[in-house]
């Protein structure tokens, strides 16, 4: 690599990389956060599962009801202006939240998280589809991928700790600095990309949305990233701990370092299959041929889960988590699939689906968890086995679609 080069790629990682990548740390962090904040608050409020899982997953509704809109404002006023402001009212959401004196305003304040960091992610592809080379898009988004992970780490053991010192609504309330942060290196460092002005419409806009949903194999992409995305998140964000602690027998410590654990296999998925990706489409393999199969492990691990299995149920969490990562090679997939200006649309349309499902899956493994009497120490451990059953059967028939409809991705 020439001197000029590592230059431009150590400008790229510090005015682009990283500006946007915190964005998606915050993200992660706050949608991870209630995995061990969630008892104390329950303890607080006395919350059922189907409340808890309620109030967790509003996050995901509030996400994805924003996430058309959001990207109509990503395509014409550009990533770092929208990531920037939305930002700012995910802080206010962290001070609602911590603020909350009911379970409505706890709820209006989760939600308004979700609104504020509904773009991390996408506006961080956006701006790597603008900035970086196309054929180095599945490793940059796979980076900024494990950079969220880091935010899911650093609320398992640290959050642990700061449990044993300091109460859930300080916290909660301390956590509003990092959105503003992120906020601020967005406005600070990352650069404007010059772009023709939009001259869309919002009707033309939003026909560009239609276009995308006419597409048979966007549809499939969707599907199985949304299902896979489902499954994944809502345990990992979750009801993983509460598996670990109902099902396991692990306290709270072990409860802490277990998450940490699944957050290294995390990351460890995203760079794997980043840098395999990339390897393969320069060979002219299929991407979507990879992520398919690493669906098919994780539904094998969880099904295993779902049965009862215990012996080496941290190795089986941990493959899940590492094999479902692979699903989001999807997204640099559709992003070539169609034309960079849509490409907020794209993604953003993406999540539309698979934040909406994730919403309906956490609340449904609640609402299954609450189908059994409540013991003084937790959730049956019976009901575990109904709740992420459901989740396998819904990411198996993500997968068992798109493989029906191959024939639509022969280019992918």
């Amino acid at each position: 690599m020439s001197s000029a080069e590592r230059r431009s790629n150590a400008w790229l990682t510090l005015r682009v990389f990283l500006p946007f990548a915190a964005g998606y740390y915050v993200s992660y962090a706050f949608r991870s956060m209630n995995a061990l904040l969630g008892p104390h608050i329950a303890a607080e409020f006395d919350l059922g599962a189907a409340d808890l899982g309620l109030l967790t997953s509003v996050y995901f509704l509030s996400f994805a009801l924003f996430q058309i809109p959001a990207g109509i404002l990503l395509d014409r006023y550009g990533p770092r202006r929208v990531d920037a402001a939305l930002l700012l009212v995910a802080a206010l959401g962290a001070l609602v939240f911590a603020l909350a004196p009911s379970f409505p305003l706890l709820i209006l304040g989760r939600a308004l998280i979700g609104l504020g960091v509904c773009v991390c992610l996408m506006a961080s592809f956006q701006a790597f589809t603008l900035w970086y080379p196309i054929e180095r898009l599945a490793t940059i988004n796979s980076r900024a991928f494990a950079v969220g992970v880091l935010g899911v780490m650093s609320v398992t053991v640290p959050l642990e700790l700061a449990l044993r010192v300091a109460d859930w609504r300080t916290i909660a309330l301390l956590s509003a600095a990092a959105p503003l942060f992120a906020a601020a290196a967005l406005f600070l460092a990352a650069p404007e990309r010059e772009r023709p002005p939009a001259r869309d419409s919002p009707g033309a806009a939003l026909a560009g949305v239609r276009q995308l949903i006419a597409d048979p194999g966007f549809r499939r992409i969707v599907a199985m990233l949304g299902t896979t995305q489902c499954a994944a998140v809502s345990v990992v964000t979750l009801w993983i701990a509460t598996w670990l602690r109902d099902v396991a027998g692990y306290d709270r410590v072990a409860v802490g370092r277990a998450l940490f654990a699944v957050s290294l296999a995390m990351i460890a998925g995203y760079l794997f299959f980043g840098r395999l990706a990339d390897a393969r489409a320069r060979r002219g393999a299929s991407t979507v041929t990879l992520a398919a199969g690493a669906v098919a492990v994780a539904v094998c691990c969880l099904t295993l889960l779902a049965l009862g299995v215990k012996t080496g149920a941290l190795l089986l969490w941990a493959g899940f988590i590492f094999a479902s990562s692979g699903a989001t090679l999807l997204y640099s997939t559709l992003l070539r699939r169609f034309p960079k200006e849509m490409a907020g649309r794209v993604s953003t349309t993406v999540n539309t689906f698979a934040f909406g499902v994730m919403f309906l899956g956490q609340w449904g493994v609640g609402l299954v968890l609450n189908l059994w009497p409540q013991s003084e120490s937790g959730y049956a451990p019976q009901a575990y086995g109904w709740g992420l059953g459901m989740l396998a059967a819904l990411q198996f028939a993500g997968l068992a679609w798109l493989w029906a409809g191959r024939r639509f991705l022969k280019q992918a």
